[in-house]
């Protein structure tokens, strides 16, 4: 018996770093999921929150917005998906993700960030 789910399903964008996913593949792990759910679940909605920036993986930004650009194509034909975009609430005055949203690591979130994200999805998901 499959139950649907009383909130929308939520799909976080899969990592982006240059010994994973390539964007193009980020994009079509994104169509299949959809696809997964929708067959068994056809009225659910999916929000998908975007690959984020981080200090880390800087010099993969470029790779990160184009896997964000291209699954949320498939958000724009599909009213069931909204794409939220996580990437320029991150960013600083500068352009660079802000250091005060992150571990010291650069790639980990903190408290500060998952405040940030809460208030992004949880609009999403009433």
């Amino acid at each position: 018996m499959v139950c649907p789910p009383k909130k929308p399903a939520v799909g976080k964008g899969l990592s982006v770093s240059s010994r994973s996913k390539a964007p193009e593949q980020v994009a079509a792990d994104f169509r299949r999921f959809v696809a997964v759910v929708h067959r068994k679940l056809p009225k659910t909605r999916i929000v998908f929150v975007a690959v984020k920036p981080s200090i880390s993986r800087w010099k993969l930004v470029e790779k990160m917005r184009q896997a964000n650009d291209l699954s949320g194509k498939a958000t724009e034909k599909d009213d069931r998906l909204t794409l939220i975009d996580i990437d320029q609430p991150m960013l600083g005055d500068d352009g660079k993700p802000r250091a005060e949203l992150f571990l010291n690591d650069g790639l980990h979130l903190n408290a500060a960030d998952y405040k940030l994200w809460s208030d992004l999805v949880r609009p999403t998901l009433k």
